[in-house]
């Protein structure tokens, strides 16, 4: 059998993550289940396994860089020449230490931990394979995770709501669409996907939300903004109106004198509390609107209406 370094092509100072890291990345590309009736791709796979089988297990690494194993993981028999003077035929040059006594080092394996009890290759790949046979039983794994897609209100996505999903086998489950959720943003219905195998748990759906956008209020955040047209006499005079928000309409004091542009808050107005997240805020932009049809005494007001007020001063 080749080194089994070079097999799983890592250095022999490799840390132990490096080492599963190749094997899962070449245990995964050539198992049989993905190359069947491809004799080759076997040999390469069990040529990998046994490579994993030496390296994978502390004491057994340890035991192959001290050469006291092949690559099959076979004892080697003891050359008695091995600890001989330095430049004895077949010695391996140990360097005799105080008062005649050879140099001995024993170790359990990086950093002194206990080697490994009952290893196998089968455990690194099996959650790959959807549930690998081990010692002739099929071992739990978990069902596959499906993917839908829908998309909610607006209104919806801000105070949450519950919307039916039609799965591809017709069936109909009903999803739980949380208070605050963003548009592109993933939901997960536990437990609805795929039988898991041999007594595994079920896989989940994995939702992708998009959000419709609202005719007049956007979200910024936790915040919904929006304008609100107000009428002339409302601003100049100062009014109470009502404001359509996603919930019951509320009422808005317009103080006297609100000019375009003013931004009044209503607190808590905005999402609700949800995830840890306290609730937002509503933001009303005022917008001062004249009538769509010509208003006649709107116009008789402003003939007689004489102002020195200019409101472009500040853009000269």
């Amino acid at each position: 059998m080749r080194d089994p370094y070079e097999i799983l092509g890592v250095g022999r100072s490799a840390s132990e993550a490096e080492i599963k890291k190749a094997f899962r990345s070449l245990a995964k590309k050539h198992h049989p289940d993905a190359h069947p009736g491809d004799e080759k791709a076997k040999q390469r796979f069990q040529e990998i396994s046994g490579a994993y089988d030496i390296l994978g297990d502390k004491e057994k690494r340890v035991k192959f860089n001290a050469g006291e194993i092949d690559a099959g993981g076979n004892a080697k028999s003891f050359d008695p020449r091995a600890y001989g003077q330095p430049g004895s035929k077949g010695g391996r040059g140990f360097r005799p230490g105080p008062f005649g006594a050879k140099d001995f080092h024993f170790s359990w394996g990086e950093g002194g931990e206990q080697p490994q009890q009952g290893f196998s290759a089968e455990d690194i790949f099996a959650d790959f394979l959807g549930g690998a046979k081990r010692g002739g039983r099929t071992r739990a794994a978990k069902g596959e995770d499906f993917s839908a897609a829908i998309t909610v209100a607006f209104a919806e996505a801000v105070m949450g709501s519950t919307r039916r999903l039609v799965l591809q086998n017709g069936e109909q489950i009903d999803v739980h669409v949380p208070a605050g959720v963003k548009d592109g943003q993933q939901i997960r219905a536990k437990g609805r996907g795929g039988a898991g195998r041999a007594g595994g748990p079920a896989g989940d759906i994995l939702i992708q939300v998009s959000v419709a956008p609202h005719a007049f209020i956007v979200r910024d955040g936790n915040d919904l903004k929006m304008d609100l047209p107000v009428t002339v006499r409302e601003a100049v005079l100062g009014a109470k109106v009502p404001v359509p928000t996603l919930g019951a309409s509320v009422s808005l004091t317009v103080p006297p004198g609100s000019n375009s542009g003013a931004v009044l808050r209503l607190k808590g107005k905005g999402v609700p509390a949800h995830a840890g997240q306290g609730a937002g805020d509503l933001y009303v932009r005022m917008v001062v609107t004249l009538p769509d049809k010509p208003d006649e005494a709107l116009k008789t007001f402003a003939q007689g209406w004489d102002s020195a007020y200019d409101p472009r001063a500040r853009m000269r």
